[in-house]
């Protein structure tokens, strides 16, 4: 794999991890790229199949998956996400940092790759809060909803794992929370910064 070194961002849905994401895009404009994970679920409102996600069907997904195409894949909720290698080649094509938003199975079976990522977990200061910051997106039902928080504590206990993230964010302080990922990302943010002037 050529290119800057991937950022594998995890954590529980509702941590605050497209927020940190956002701000980052913002501030580096065109330094990050997205892989554009693959699912088999139906697009929501407003999601455009290519830019949020590449929206497959299941016997398509699993012919790629058998023949290695995918670093990870994983079932949420009865559909598959995964993320293609294709997907992260394209964004190291362009001399990008490819970021990837993976569970923390995604996590595991990226280590027996080559990928060599960064690893960040960002995680909410309870369970409570996360759950609150659920309810107010006012996107789950109370079925979806105890699947997520379920997901989610099982999440956090894993992430506890001896060197499986290079950095733990616990997102209470936005701001904070931010400082700590550019900190940990500036590093790669230069050298590819100094790789587009050469």
């Amino acid at each position: 794999m050529q290119g800057p070194r991937p950022v594998v961002l995890s954590g529980p849905s509702g941590a605050g991890k497209s927020t940190l994401l956002k701000k980052l895009l913002k501030d580096y404009e065109n330094i990050f790229g997205f892989s554009v994970s693959h699912t088999t679920r139906q697009p929501r409102p407003g999601e455009v199949n290519g830019k949020d996600y590449h929206f497959v069907t299941r016997e398509e997904m699993q012919k790629e998956i058998d023949a290695g195409e995918f670093i990870e894949h994983a079932e949420f909720s009865g559909n598959m996400y995964g993320t293609s290698k294709g997907a992260v080649q394209a964004v190291q094509a362009q001399n990008q940092i490819c970021v990837l938003d993976i569970d923390i199975q995604g996590v595991k079976n990226i280590k027996k790759t080559d990928l060599n990522p960064i690893y960040i977990s960002v995680q909410p200061p309870s369970i409570d809060i996360l759950e609150k910051r659920l309810r107010d997106r006012k996107t789950e039902t109370e079925e979806s909803l105890s699947k997520r928080l379920t997901a989610a504590r099982v999440d956090l206990e894993l992430s506890k794992e001896p060197g499986l993230f290079d950095l733990v964010i616990i997102n209470d302080d936005l701001e904070k929370a931010y400082s700590e990922l550019k900190e940990v990302l500036l590093e790669e943010i230069k050298k590819t910064q100094e790789s587009r002037k050469s």
